[in-house]
């Protein structure tokens, strides 16, 4: 399944009550992770949850789609790396609070940012504009902090550093301008993989 052909699928299986904007972010964040393992069964370890909290999602997002959501989830994620968690409990500790969807949001957002390319790429939202709105919606108080419009990985690990004295600290100084806040440009990765291109990694 391409992972367009997994959004429109996830979409049709939507709860009529859900909110579009959630529905349409968990879709392109969970289209994605089944395009890369779903049919062999390792949905949890691409979207970063475990098969509980998959389920839990679908019935409350895409009831639509639990049984074949179900199926995907054959295998365990293998245990997060230090980063991962980090990034997941920097997150959580900066979530509204108003949505159930905040700590599932945190982990997902987590796990792909450990994937190679631009955060709203591996995420596959249209553009970084798009991230902003999700983070400003469920992370406000961490996502505000952001006042250089850093790229969002570097300010996630950077503020890591600053904040926690974390012994990783593998992120940049950012004595770069165009590393670390230069324009997130780039093609979204539905469309990289629809066309064959491979994914460059960023600076």
């Amino acid at each position: 399944m391409t992972a367009d052909e997994a959004y429109s699928w996830l979409i049709r299986g939507t709860a009529p009550e859900a909110d579009p904007f959630d529905a349409h972010v968990l879709a392109s964040i969970l289209a994605l992770a089944i395009a890369e393992g779903g049919v062999a069964g390792r949905l949890c370890a691409h979207s970063g949850l475990d098969a509980q909290t998959l389920r839990a999602l679908s019935d409350m997002v895409f009831p639509g789609c639990g049984a074949g959501i179900e199926r995907m989830t054959r295998h365990s994620p293998p245990p997060a790396e230090i980063e991962e968690t980090s990034v997941r409990d920097l997150l959580r500790a900066h979530a509204i609070g108003a949505s159930p969807l905040d700590h599932p949001l945190a982990a997902m957002i987590a796990r792909r940012a450990m994937e190679p390319d631009h955060l709203w790429q591996d995420l596959a939202m249209r553009d970084r504009g798009e991230l902003t709105a999700l983070l400003d919606r469920h992370f406000a108080p961490l996502a505000r902090q952001n006042t250089a419009s850093m790229t969002w990985k570097r300010f996630f690990f950077r503020t890591l550093c600053e904040e926690e004295c974390f012994v990783l600290c593998s992120a940049p100084v950012c004595t770069d301008f165009e590393t670390c806040f230069g324009k997130e440009t780039g093609e979204a990765r539905p469309a990289r993989l629809r066309n064959g291109i491979s994914a460059p990694r960023p600076a």
